[in-house]
């Protein structure tokens, strides 16, 4: 029966590392463990070269090598002939390399030392199967026909939602519906700040949401910089996810920092940029508790969701139609009863504490607090986008304001926190303010 390079592909996933056999002129053998194995077509492997100077000597001179590979779901090893064709630093394949490569050592904090040297290109002369601990078929990952069915469901019920809290709920529940994908997150983006916020999550203890991710940190901000999917098969090889983006041990109230949601003993993840027209909407992140969890075919079917769900992002960021005749903003009016409750604000930036527990900070901070003060002054509760974005004080940015995110954030935070006062949304580009006692305004001392 013969093998092709295609049937291995749980092999090229970096769980069990590959090893690598060359000969020097001399006769005298050198053996060298590989990261990273790819296979480029049906009859080519590519090798990362990062340190192993001894395996490129050889090859210069003698370019015949044996490569062991080991497929990580069943245990099979296989020999591959392999012979030197060429080495490259540049171009698709070396980018793709360098950024798993990038991606990978991030997570345990070593990005500036595994840096890939070049990319080597090995032609295939034959693969036999050699003998292993375990001699037993593996299982075949991939999307079952039913799983294609269920992309083309939750397609078509993003197509409809024209909510962005609705939008991101029908995400999280397909996922696990329609695929068993749980837990998750779905991070929007930022490009004033050039960062990441999770603005929803299903499946883990805590919801992190308004916990953030620079842009180009971890698996996260990298599939996010470099605008393409990265996934980790083994987590065991890596550090954990939140490892990298930990609040301090102070908690949230004395940094304003939230921690990134995480799997504890997550051993692999997915992490999916949401591109539509090429602007980057955000990340969706999926996580396993199993080695091997996410096949080449699960992460196109969520490169397809995430193109969906990146164009269902673009327009229920768009504007509203306008606030229907029939609404009229509330006057003035009697402000609660019931107990006093501390609202501080630190301009510094614009994080709001509401008796003493942090609430959210930056552009939905200066939302909480223009809604605030206009109730206090007012009496008034219901607001719409279109004020909103005329409000200069509120300083929203020029381009992409993505309030509709920013107002999302501020509802699900305040609902967590389980505050005083709660933003709610009773129809498209309109807020209504909920209010349960006095709210008394401070400034905040800026130490």
């Amino acid at each position: 029966m013969t093998i092709a390079l295609s049937d291995l592909s749980s092999c090229f996933e970096g769980v069990i590392p590959s090893i690598i056999t060359t000969v020097a002129p001399d006769g005298t053998p050198n053996i060298s463990y590989l990261s990273h194995v790819v296979r480029v077509d049906d009859g080519h492997v590519a090798l990362s070269n990062q340190f192993f100077s001894k395996t490129a000597i050889n090859v210069r001179a003698n370019p015949r090598a044996a490569l062991l590979v080991v497929d990580a779901l069943s245990g099979l090893q296989y020999r591959l002939d392999i012979a030197f064709e060429e080495s490259s630093e540049a171009g698709p394949l070396f980018e793709r390399m360098a950024t798993d490569l990038r991606a990978a050592s991030l997570q345990i904090g070593m990005g500036s030392v595994m840096r890939l040297r070049a990319v080597d290109v090995y032609r295939v002369l034959a693969i036999r199967k050699v003998r292993s601990p375990v001699m037993r078929a593996a299982p075949v990952p991939g999307m079952a026909a039913g799983q294609l069915k269920g992309l083309g469901a939750l397609a078509a019920a993003l197509a409809e939602a024209d909510d962005l809290g609705a939008l991101l709920e029908i995400t999280l529940a397909g996922l696990h519906e329609e695929f068993g994908f749980r837990p998750a997150m779905i991070l929007a983006y930022d490009a004033a700040r050039e960062r990441l916020t999770t603005i929803a999550s299903a499946g883990y203890g805590r919801t992190g949401i308004g916990s953030e991710v620079a842009l180009g940190n971890g698996l996260i901000g990298t599939a996010a910089l470099e605008r393409r999917s990265l996934r980790i098969n083994d987590m065991s090889r890596t550090r954990r996810l939140g490892g990298a983006i930990e609040a301090s041990s102070a908690g949230e109230n004395h940094t304003r920092t939230i921690s990134l949601p995480g799997l504890p003993e997550a051993m692999s993840q997915l992490a999916v940029p949401l591109v539509a027209h090429q602007q980057l909407k955000g990340v969706l992140v999926i996580e396993s508790e199993r080695r091997l969890a996410f096949s080449p075919e699960d992460e196109l079917a969520m490169g397809i969701l995430g193109r969906h769900l990146a164009m269902a992002l673009s327009l229920v960021e768009a504007d509203p139609p306008e606030v229907p005749a029939a609404w009229t903003m509330e006057g003035a009016g009697a402000l609660a009863a019931g107990p006093r409750f501390r609202v501080a604000h630190h301009g510094l930036d614009d994080s709001v504490f509401i008796d003493n527990e942090y609430i959210v900070r930056g552009v939905p901070g200066r939302l909480l607090m223009s809604f605030l003060r206009t109730y206090a002054s007012e009496g008034r509760r219901e607001f719409s986008n279109k004020e909103i974005r005329a409000d200069a004080t509120l300083r929203l940015p020029d381009f992409k304001d993505n309030l509709e995110t920013r107002l999302l954030l501020l509802q699900r935070r305040l609902q967590e926190k389980q505050a005083p006062v709660q933003v709610e949304r009773p129809a498209r580009g309109r807020i209504l303010l909920i209010v349960s006692g006095q709210p008394v305004i401070e400034r905040a001392a800026e130490g």
